[in-house]
């Protein structure tokens, strides 16, 4: 196996990986992920221990047990190009041999579970539920770095959405993962998440800057094929789904509908919504 050079791994002098500031003891067979930094604490206050912290940029991390589980939970900043440093990364801490600087012939596989706010796209999503995702859209241009398989469904859908909404660019589809859709689908919406490379004009808001796309809106809300309608958006998931495919880890976007841009309305409490969402995917995973 070719050695992994020491300019495109890069590592801390105690050995953790140069970004997360982690060793491979750290990292759980379950990691739940969240974009807000203090929303770890939100998360591991619910941990019957925390044995582990670490406070790097924006990747923050706790290391503890819920009901007897080890979890790790970390946190991503927004974006998926944060995403691609934390997966790429959490990935090297499992998978590669970091003295050697060498790939394992064994490779591991997480369960990834990212807990994230995110908005409607489709009149009747009700304000305050929970939704998986079970495809991703990105409307940024990672996987234009990337060799990302795709199956014909996803490049279909991808074209479409090329065309549709008139980028210069095909967006990527990638399906989450079906063992976890699974384990998580009861008394959650099932959708598919559009992933956007910013939160005001990628998103369709106008503040005073012109859009170049000012019906971006309408066509993510109209764009359908047979069954499979776009139901909600957000800024990371389509980073993870691409990523994990690569990688060959788990992972599924859970999403609190905190906004319902059709209606113009936003939560009450947003707070308590994710709140219910952390303890409800915590409780799946055990």
């Amino acid at each position: 196996m070719a050695r992994i050079p020491e300019s495109e791994l890069i590592l801390n002098k105690d050995g953790s990986v140069y970004h997360l500031n982690l060793l491979p003891k750290h990292i759980s067979d379950n990691v739940i992920t969240v974009g807000d930094p203090n929303r770890v604490q939100q998360v591991s206050q619910h941990f019957d221990n925390v044995d582990f912290e670490m406070n790097r940029r924006e990747f923050i991390t706790h290391v503890g047990t819920y009901k007897g589980q080890q979890f790790t939970v970390m946190s991503t900043g927004m974006g998926t190009d944060n995403v691609e440093i934390f997966l790429t990364e959490l990935d090297a801490l499992v998978n590669v041999d970091l003295k050697k600087r060498e790939p394992k012939a064994k490779k591991r596989k997480l369960n990834i579970v990212r807990i994230g706010t995110s908005g409607g796209l489709q009149e009747d999503l009700p304000l305050d539920s929970h939704l998986i995702s079970d495809y991703a859209v990105g409307l940024d241009t990672l996987m234009c770095y990337y060799n990302l398989p795709q199956d014909e469904f996803e490049q279909t859908v991808g074209r479409e959405l090329k065309e549709s909404i008139g980028l210069p660019f095909e967006p990527y589809v990638v399906r989450g993962s079906q063992t976890l859709k699974d384990l998580m689908k009861d008394d959650m919406v099932v959708g598919n998440t559009v992933t956007c490379p910013g939160f005001y004009a990628p998103q369709g808001r106008k503040i005073r800057a012109e859009l170049k796309l000012p019906k971006l809106l309408e066509k993510l809300n109209y764009y359908h094929k047979d069954n499979f309608w776009l139901t909600n958006f957000e800024m990371e998931t389509a980073g993870y789904y691409a990523m994990c495919r690569l990688l060959g880890h788990e992972v599924l976007s859970a999403n609190a509908i905190i906004a319902n841009r059709i209606q113009n309305k936003f939560s009450k409490n947003p707070t308590k919504v994710i709140d219910s969402l952390i303890i409800k995917v915590l409780d799946k995973l055990v």
